[in-house]
């Protein structure tokens, strides 16, 4: 049993002769982390496009891993999906990178072609960014957020296109914005998309949930989890999911590269694992606990700590603890008091929360 990657070299057949399936969604999902800026035409380019195999001998493809997590394994992808006969002739267009700290958004998409007549169109997930992370909270009090809106303008933009069968998907707050884009754009295009792939994408708030565009599009969507889950299963979930098996343990269950792979589909589990369940339940509890305006200041205030450190990224974070946490404190001290003592008292709810549901349930363990 082996992962993505190992499922890319042992592809040796056609889109033709076998349909595109939801590990060859993940697997473009997390390609589509890499930094294609220099080498795939931007959304401005009607027609240019390059090939996974022809992106292989361009010059400085090291710039691709630039501030991509697990450089290793996704430089193993990028070389196997070279050598694929199922990947290698795949052409990529409209690559799009927008990061803005002032709108708190992170976006990225990027549009593989598939044979003469299917257009994949990944949206990234979140990055390294604190912004990226930013973003992902607020969508516990913020709808629509800056990357969902681009998502819809993304796909708006193939009306008039020339006509190709869409599919739609990414990773995590991707799997998000895959969602969203679908519902939400030009009616021409949403007839146009088959299938919507979300791979431990967040859901939404209940008035997306409730919405009739959420109704006339959740029959496309296809849901994957991993085991103990915990990005996608943040915020009210309605939304029918399959479980996947990892080789990883909890929150580290996220990365693409842990997901279990069996001949040409995941290895598939029953249910989620106990630990995911209670953490789910109770995370859910308390996010719906509190109302939009109580979620937005809690937020704003955790990310105004962080941005006093003037780290852009985890990584920043490391460097110069001691100045950080100097200026992490000072922040803390900035905010009144009453803002203070609500984060508190939201903490500690979260805390008893977490007794409640173990009291209740015994145990958090599968």
């Amino acid at each position: 049993m082996g992962n993505i990657i190992d499922y890319v070299k042992l592809a040796k057949d056609s889109f033709d002769s076998r349909p595109f399936c939801e590990v060859d969604s993940l697997v473009l999902s997390q390609f589509a982390y890499l930094r294609f800026n220099g080498f795939v035409p931007g959304i401005s380019s009607l027609y240019g496009s390059i090939s996974v195999r022809e992106l292989m001998e361009q010059d400085n493809l090291e710039s691709l891993f630039l501030d991509v997590r697990d450089k290793r394994n996704n430089r193993k992808l990028l070389s196997a999906l070279a050598d694929s006969p199922r990947f290698q002739d795949i052409r990529m267009t409209w690559y799009v990178e927008h990061t803005d700290p002032v709108q708190e958004k992170q976006f990225s998409a990027i549009t593989f072609l598939i044979g003469e007549g299917i257009a994949y169109v990944a949206f990234r997930g979140t990055d390294s960014t604190f912004v990226g992370w930013k973003e992902d909270f607020n969508m516990a009090f913020l709808n629509p957020v800056p990357s969902q809106e681009e998502g819809v303008k993304y796909l708006n933009r193939f009306v008039g296109s020339p006509y190709r069968t869409m599919l739609v998907g990414g990773h995590s707050k991707g799997g998000n914005i895959a969602v969203y884009a679908s519902m939400y754009c030009e009616q021409s295009i949403q007839d146009r998309i088959h299938v919507i792939f979300s791979h431990d994408g967040p859901g939404f708030t209940d008035d997306i949930f409730l919405s009739e565009n959420y109704a006339k599009t959740k029959y496309k969507i296809r849901k994957t989890l991993p085991q103990s889950s915990l990005i996608g299963m943040l915020l009210q979930q309605q939304e029918e999911f399959k479980v996947v098996k990892s080789n990883r343990f909890w929150i580290m269950q996220h990365d693409p590269f842990s997901w279990l792979v069996n001949g040409v589909d995941f290895q598939y589990a029953d249910n989620l694992k106990g630990n995911a369940s209670y953490f789910n339940r109770v995370l859910n509890k308390w996010v719906s606990s509190f109302d939009k305006e109580q979620r937005e200041v809690f937020v704003d205030s955790l990310y105004h700590v962080i941005k006093s450190t003037n780290a852009k990224t985890f990584k920043d974070l490391l460097l110069n603890k001691k100045g950080k946490i100097f200026a992490a404190v000072y922040a803390i001290k900035d905010i009144d008091e009453d803002t203070r003592r609500f984060i508190l008292k939201t903490l500690g709810s979260l805390f008893v929360l977490l007794v409640r549901e173990f009291d209740k349930h015994g145990s958090w363990k599968p």
